[in-house]
């Protein structure tokens, strides 16, 4: 293939942020995860208008950007490895990452974004790109991209959709059942005792072994709560993970390209504008 078509694959740079956690938070890979994505949206978009001008024959560009394409995903399946590794250590602040703006997090779904969403990337970026085209389409030719989009893809599409609401609801009730678990008759004693101590160290409603007993229930009922979270974390991201490649299994290669192209911008993009508002607010609270 000429150079002046070539699109890296990756084979010439490095495999990605891999962080030892015992000496790199989940943040600061996270903020190293946002480079490579800036990365990997540069190469995605050259390959989109190399293919555009190219008249090269598809069977050459499919190889190509699926070798692309794959290696982003390879990207997306490291940060889920790494987020997995993070929740281990510490769930609670994976589903309340202080890495993410307050705009992000106002749409986080059980510490990352709903499944469904990437549904409705995929028809607005349809829907735009069938406007751009539609001259083209009225002239009865081919874009390759989003807007070409086959009756088999679309039931295909609406299939893979049903069944990714269908798990997300059943996650959501999931996680709301843990959620409730915060009032149950446990946790409720243990407040009471909890209180009881605060106001008298020598309460005999903790029981002839003390304080420290409190402490050690406290702590056991907390952790069996973090561990559940932690499963429900995990099936969320896998979730996740499962759906953006079931997309991409959908398209075609150079519809596979578009897709990741709008779903790193609208992610970077979104970080970026969450990012400003949140210092905005701070200055604005500091002059006063």
């Amino acid at each position: 293939m000429p150079s002046s078509n070539h699109v890296s694959t990756g084979s010439e740079s490095n495999s990605g942020p891999d962080p030892d956690l015992r000496t790199e938070s989940f943040a600061q890979f996270f903020e190293t995860w946002l480079l490579e994505q800036e990365h990997d949206l540069e190469e995605l978009k050259a390959a989109a208008t190399c293919y555009t001008e190219s008249t090269q024959s598809d069977t050459e560009w499919n190889q190509q950007l699926t070798s692309l394409v794959n290696r982003v995903m390879c990207h997306y399946e490291n940060y889920y490895r790494v987020k997995s590794e993070s929740a281990d250590h510490d769930v609670l602040t994976m589903l309340s990452p202080s890495w993410r703006s307050n705009l992000e997090e106002a749409f986080l779904w059980v510490g990352g974004w709903r499944p469904s969403t990437a549904f409705h990337l995929l028809y607005s970026v349809t829907g735009l790109q069938l406007e751009a085209g539609f001259h083209e389409l009225l002239r009865g030719l081919g874009s390759g991209n989003l807007a070409d989009l086959s009756p088999d893809q679309l039931v295909r599409v609406d299939e893979l959709q049903r069944q990714t609401v269908w798990e997300e609801r059943e996650l959501t009730e999931n996680f709301a059942a843990i959620q409730e678990t915060v009032a149950d008759s446990t946790m409720v004693e243990l407040s009471h005792v909890a209180t009881e101590l605060i106001r008298d160290p020598n309460s005999v409603t903790t029981g002839p072994v003390g304080p420290e007993s409190v402490n050690e229930r406290v702590e056991s009922t907390i952790g069996t709560k973090e561990n559940k979270l932690k499963e429900i974390l995990g099936r969320a991201d896998d979730l996740r993970l499962r759906t953006l490649k079931n997309v991409l299994d959908i398209l075609t290669p150079i519809q596979a390209v578009d897709f990741l192209i709008a779903a790193a911008e609208l992610h970077l993009r979104v970080h970026q504008w969450g990012v400003k508002k949140d210092e905005g607010a701070n200055n604005q609270q500091q002059q006063q």
